[in-house]
């Protein structure tokens, strides 16, 4: 019996294992190469990736790998796909054409990204629901339906609970999008497609002071919630949130569909509780909550199929939600891990295994001239600064908050400085500011030497869409 056990263990773990997945974001000034992110995650066993468009170069590098991939169609394509050759065009480019052995292992297309966020006024509610049939059914022509399905990764706040009943058996699509997505859920369940959903406890937590700050945890420190609708206990919002969604998704109709977690995790940045204890923490116990496969209380004992929010921080992200969204990565921007987090959920925590072969910028950083006359236009110039380098790290409650007047002016022109792979007129801000080898880093804040350049990091500006988490 107790081999029996350990079997069952294993196996277990091994689902765990193959469930999780990567979210793998490119909005960055200066990108690692695609073949140092794949060799990356093959290292670190990752058997599953999520990308935000289909670029060539990123597919090429998965090619021949054995990672499962989800691609994707920007927002701002969506519109285009509504007309199905168009979508034949792109399932042929972007799919297709690497379905051969050794070739790339492409599982999903999704759709868009959090289409129906409220705070978009609508503007995609026409045309997703059509780009998403047009490419399934492109898919399904192109004699690949069967193995590749299509689906639409949306925000959490596209169901919620009533105000008089606020508990997860309540959970109900929102109002003004009812119809349609009633509508989508019941092309998912016809072409045996997921639901994809993106659940943020973080956001839970950034968003109301008064949420109980445990609650967005797994260890169960929280004091647990009734649902007085069925009288299950919550102990975290993570099942709370996704019990809602199956609550609304019975209530169409489909309570039995299959639910991917496009999206969960914890930024290291950006706002007071976005900081490295507090990810630890969080995927220390969201990882072991996966691995034991107890699922959630309406479905209990199930594996959830989930991807990891993110792989590497984002220096070009928009900050409109905050400044944390770029620094939502397990690893920094060049692919050097922040803190021991055990993937297998084991509790082992070890470090990830770094990018290898990185190459950087020389080793030097750009400081405030504290020689300089006249500072008169150095608030302008931390400003011009900011504008066009990541800043974030200065805010309140953030790693770098705690510096003086000179130390945000040197980070401000650090940013800058690297940005521009250290051109040498890129660090003089009129006079205010000089280069120099000796790091000012502080053992709170670290100032950036960034990675080489490559041409995938020109190409940023021109295709910015949401992408906010």
């Amino acid at each position: 019996m107790a081999n029996l056990a350990v079997l069952v263990m294993v196996v277990a773990m091994a689902a765990a294992a193959e469930a999780l997945g990567m979210n793998w974001g490119t909005q960055a000034t200066h990108p690692l190469p695609p073949k140092i992110v794949v060799q990356m995650l093959k290292d670190n066993g990752i058997k599953k990736v999520k990308l935000f468009d289909a670029d060539a170069d990123t597919l090429s590098a998965l090619a021949g790998s054995g990672i499962d991939v989800m691609v994707a169609i920007p927002n701002v394509m969506l519109d285009t796909i509504t007309d199905y050759d168009s979508a034949k065009d792109w399932v042929r480019r972007n799919v297709s054409r690497y379905n051969f052995d050794g070739g790339v292992s492409i599982k999903y297309v999704a759709v868009g990204n959090e289409p129906f966020l409220a705070s978009y006024n609508g503007t995609f509610d026409k045309v997703t629901l059509p780009a998403l049939m047009n490419i399934q059914n492109a898919l399904n022509e192109a004699g690949l339906g069967d193995v590749i399905k299509a689906t639409v990764p949306l925000n959490a706040d596209v169901y919620n609970s009533p105000a008089d009943s606020p508990v997860p058996s309540s959970g109900r699509f929102r109002a003004d999008i009812a119809d349609l997505m009633t509508q989508m859920v019941q092309f998912l369940a016809n072409n045996s497609a997921p639901f994809t959903v993106n659940i943020y406890p973080f956001i839970s937590l950034f968003l109301n002071d008064d949420f109980p700050v445990d609650f967005a945890f797994f260890d169960g420190g929280a004091t647990p919630v009734v649902d007085t609708g069925n009288g299950i206990t919550y102990t975290n919002v993570f099942d709370a949130n996704f019990d809602t969604l199956l609550a609304a998704l019975k209530a169409v109709g489909h309570g039995d569909m299959p639910v991917v977690v496009g999206e969960v995790g914890w930024p290291t940045d950006g706002d007071k509780h976005a900081t490295a204890v507090y990810a630890q923490r969080f995927y220390a116990g969201l990882l072991k909550h996966l691995a034991a496969n107890v699922g959630t209380p309406l479905r209990p004992g199930q594996y959830i199929e989930v991807y990891l929010f993110g792989l590497l921080d984002e220096d070009a992200k928009s900050v409109a939600p905050g400044n944390f969204e770029r620094h939502w990565g397990i690893l920094r921007f060049d692919g050097q891990p922040k803190f021991a987090v055990d993937l297998t959920g084991q509790g082992q925590n070890t470090m990830l295994v770094p990018a290898k072969d990185v190459t950087y910028l020389s080793r030097t950083w750009c400081v405030i001239n504290t020689n300089a006359k006249d500072t008169s236009k150095l608030a302008d110039n931390i400003n011009f600064a900011c504008t066009f380098a990541d800043c974030t790290a200065l805010g309140y409650g953030s790693t770098c908050a705690g510096m003086d007047s000179n130390g945000n002016a040197s980070y401000a022109f650090n940013a800058y400085f690297q940005v521009q792979n250290q051109r040498d007129d890129a660090c003089d801000f009129q006079g205010l500011a000089m280069p120099t080898q000796t790091d000012p880093s502080t053992p709170a804040c670290n100032f950036t030497i960034q990675i080489a350049a490559t041409s995938a990091g020109h190409r940023l500006f021109c295709r910015k869409g949401r992408r906010l988490g």
